[in-house]
Order: structure tokens, then C-alpha cells, then sequence
């Protein structure tokens, strides 16, 4: 789903009152906080430079995160749960409470499973037994699918030893959940979208913050520039300070798998090495030093080998990790045949490929969170750690309250 409107009139707040605050960016951090202002009651102004979201916020798994974060990101996580939940009831876009299952071939594997059910409250990470396991994933059982005598299992999710399911997590469509909140939220009174509009620049007063863009000025008391990755367009030097760099992934999408429907995202030994529930176990390390030994052609594409499925049956497959500040358009078939295989082999039968395509986000190794005031009345807010979904309505939450 694009958002119908290809354009945009020039915003009409330019010789008038002040919007009550401006958004710089329509993926969901910028439409999170969008949707936070309305619902405290602020006039708002949205800023697009594309014709429709086509970023980050479009590119990703729709897999909100929630149980391996730790520290201050999950508790923002756990906040974000609240809303996303909240808002998809109120814009109709679809959010499941599926959860998310990780599977686990390796005692290694398991190991750092049970070390994160130990700490966290009962029943947020439940371990599983290899039955239990395809039974969270909703396998059907068949004569060509089925455990033997010997331990082995034939069909679909062949080889675990276990897994965990993690009851917080949601799943929701990428492909359709920003523009249906877009669609949304330019129907709330005081809201304005305005497409194929670019952001220039800042400039502050006693009256409040006057912005610069393609389309004529806007005036605010409070902006918000949600731009991601981009930063470096309108701060080069806060994205050098934070060293900010564009996160690259491939991903690619296949028709739905006959006889395998599963609406928790799965994860695997590689989720593992990258969230820091996980990281934080001691048990990870004698993972990692196995994966390293196993399969090292994983690591050397920083992998994160999951796949989520969507409502009409299609899945999304990845990914891989390299980091740029400028990130090149060529996908390498080979980085993106070592994760289909990899995911075939762990569903049990072949996929049909339909998409491939390069995800995005913005990465820094200071911090996985910018929210700076670059002057008064302007924040800029970078989820720089790869889980703006996962993150995004509980920060524009934080951000937003301080409004008041």
C-alpha cells in the first residue's frame, strides 16, 4: 500500500499561527511521535521529501523486537509494545501478538536460551522442546513429517534440539504499516502531510523554530527530525560526532511455503550474537566460538539469520550487515544465496524467490540511540542500532511527554 497522494500543496502555515510541532520524516519514528502529538493534543505538521515511505521503515522484517533488548532499550521497547498495540487499533493497521520463536540446533544454542529464562520474570522466554518448538511454529504433522525412533525428525523444521518462544514480541506488516498510519494520521484534526517536501534548514527565534523547505517556510514551537540514516543531509557534523554510518542488509521475500503458516518471527544461533539479551548471557561467548568454527561464512557476513511471514503468506527472508557511509546499490548473490540456504534448510523445503532487495538503517558504535537539541525548539531523533520498529513509540513516547 503507497499513500495516494504523489504530491503535495505548499504547507499553509506559513503566514499564519504556528503549528504546534513539526516532523521532519514520514517513516515511523517521525510518524510515532506524529501520532504521540496528536494524541496529547498538538497541532502537527508532517514532512516527507519522498512521494511515500521508502526507507528503512519499509525494508525491515515488521518484527518489533522487544524481548532481547536490555537496559534502557527495553525498557523502551516494553513502552513501544503499549503503543504500537494502542495505535494499531486506532489507524487499523495490523499488529499480532504472535511473539517470536528461536530456534536451536546446538546444546550451545540452548544454553544461552536458559540462561535468558533464568533472569527474566516467568513466562517471557519459555524454553521448548523440539516438539514444542514446531508446535509454536504450527507445523503440521504428517507422514512426511514426523520424529522417529531414533530421535531424527523428517519435514519441516528438521534438526532443533529445542528453542524459546518470547512472548513479547509483535509482528507487524512493513509493507503496509506506515502508510496506513500516514493515512491516518492526515485525517486527525490540526494534522497536516505534506509529501515531496525536503527539509533546508533551521532557524530559531523567541517565537519559535522557522523551517526552510522545498515547498516554503514552516513555523513550529517544537521540531522533530526523524530522518534516519540521513542525518548527515541536514547535520553532517552531529552524524561525524556520533559516527554515524549506513547500516546495508539483503533481504529478499518468497511466495508462501506450501503447508507452512507461522506468525511468530523465528530467530536462530545468529539472532543470538547480535541482540543483547542474548549477548549478555555468558553462555554466548562459547556460541559465538561455535558458530565461528561452524559455519564462519555467517559471521563473515554479519548475519542475522531469521525470517517473519507475512499476513498474505509471503516471507521475508535475511539478513546480512555491512556498514557504509554511503552504501553502494549492487546486491552480492552470493551473500544473499548463503542466508536463503541457510533459511531453506531450516523450514524444511524449498522457497520460490519473488523479491531481493537492500535494506537500510542508521548504525553507530557510540551509542544506539541519538536524540540530540541542535538548537532550541529542534530535536534530532536516529535510532542508530537497527530497531527503529522496535523502538520507535516508546522513544517518541520519552520525547513527546517532555513536551508538556
Amino acid at each position: 500500500m503507497n499513500n495516494p497522494s504523489t504530491s503535495s500543496p505548499a504547507p499553509n502555515n506559513t503566514a499564519g499561527q504556528p503549528t504546534d510541532v513539526v516532523i521532519v520524516g514520514a517513516g515511523i519514528v517521525g510518524l510515532a511521535h506524529a501520532a504521540h502529538a496528536v494524541a496529547n493534543g498538538l497541532t502537527v505538521t508532517i514532512i516527507e521529501r519522498d512521494h511515500h515511505a521508502a526507507g528503512a521503515s519499509v525494508r525491515n522484517f515488521g518484527h518489533c523486537c522487544i524481548t532481547a533488548q536490555s537496559g534502557e532499550l527495553y525498557e523502551l521497547a516494553q513502552t513501544s509494545r503499549k503503543y504500537w498495540l494502542e495505535f494499531a487499533e486506532r489507524a487499523g493497521f495490523w499488529a499480532s501478538e504472535s511473539g517470536a520463536v528461536v530456534l536451536a540446533r546446538t546444546e550451545a544454542e540452548m544454553n544461552v536460551l536458559r540462561e535468558l529464562s533464568a533472569v527474566r520474570e516467568p513466562g517471557q522466554v519459555e524454553l521448548l522442546s523440539p516438539a514444542g518448538t514446531r508446535d509454536r511454529l504450527g507445523a503440521a504433522v504428517s507422514a512426511a513429517d514426523q520424529t522417529h525412533d531414533d530421535g531424527t525428525h523428517h519435514g519441516a523444521w528438521p534438526g532443533l534440539v529445542g528453542g524459546a518462544f518470547l512472548r513479547d514480541d509483535l509482528r507487524v506488516d512493513p509493507r503496509t504499516t506506515v502508510a496506513k498510519l500516514a493515512e491516518w494520521l492526515s485525517q486527525q484534526p490540526g494534522v497536516e502531510l505534506h509529501w515531496n517536501t525536503a527539509a533546508l534548514g533551521f532557524d530559531g527565534n523567541a517565537d519559535g523554530v522557522t523551517v526552510q523547505t522545498s515547498r516554503g517556510e514552516l513555523r513550529a514551537k517544537q521540531v522533530f527530525v526523524c530522518v534516519g540514516h540521513d542525518v548527515d543531509y541536514l547535520f553532517p557534523d552531529l552524524a561525524a560526532e556520533h559516527r554515524i554510518q549506513r547500516c546495508a542488509l539483503q533481504m529478499s521475500l518468497a511466495a508462501k511455503p506450501s503447508g507452512a503458516e507461522f506468525t511468530p518471527a523465528v530467530l536462530t544461533a545468529t539472532s543470538m550474537l547480535r541482540y543483547p539479551a542474548f549477548t549478555d548471557m555468558p553462555a554466548a561467548a562459547a556460541l559465538h566460538s561455535e558458530v565461528s568454527e561452524k559455519q564462519p561464512e555467517l559471521l563473515d557476513i554479519g548475519a542475522n539469520v531469521m525470517f517473519t511471514q507475512r499476513p498474505d503468506g509471503t516471507v521475508i527472508l535475511g539478513d546480512s550487515h555491512h556498514y557504509h557511509h554511503t552504501a553502494d546499490p549492487f546486491l552480492d548473490e552470493a551473500v544473499t544465496a548463503t542466508l536463503n540456504t541457510e533459511i531453506t534448510g531450516r523450514i524444511g523445503e524449498p522457497l520460490e524467490i519473488l523479491q531481493r532487495w537492500q535494506g537500510i538503517y542508521a548504525s553507530s558504535d557510540v551509542a544506539p540511540i541519538l536524540v540530540r537539541e541542535t538548537q532550541p525548539g529542534v530535536t534530532v531523533v536516529s535510532v542508530t542500532s537497527g530497531v527503529g520498529m522496535t523502538l520507535s513509540f516508546g522513544l517518541a513516547h520519552r520525547n513527546v511527554s517532555r513536551l508538556s
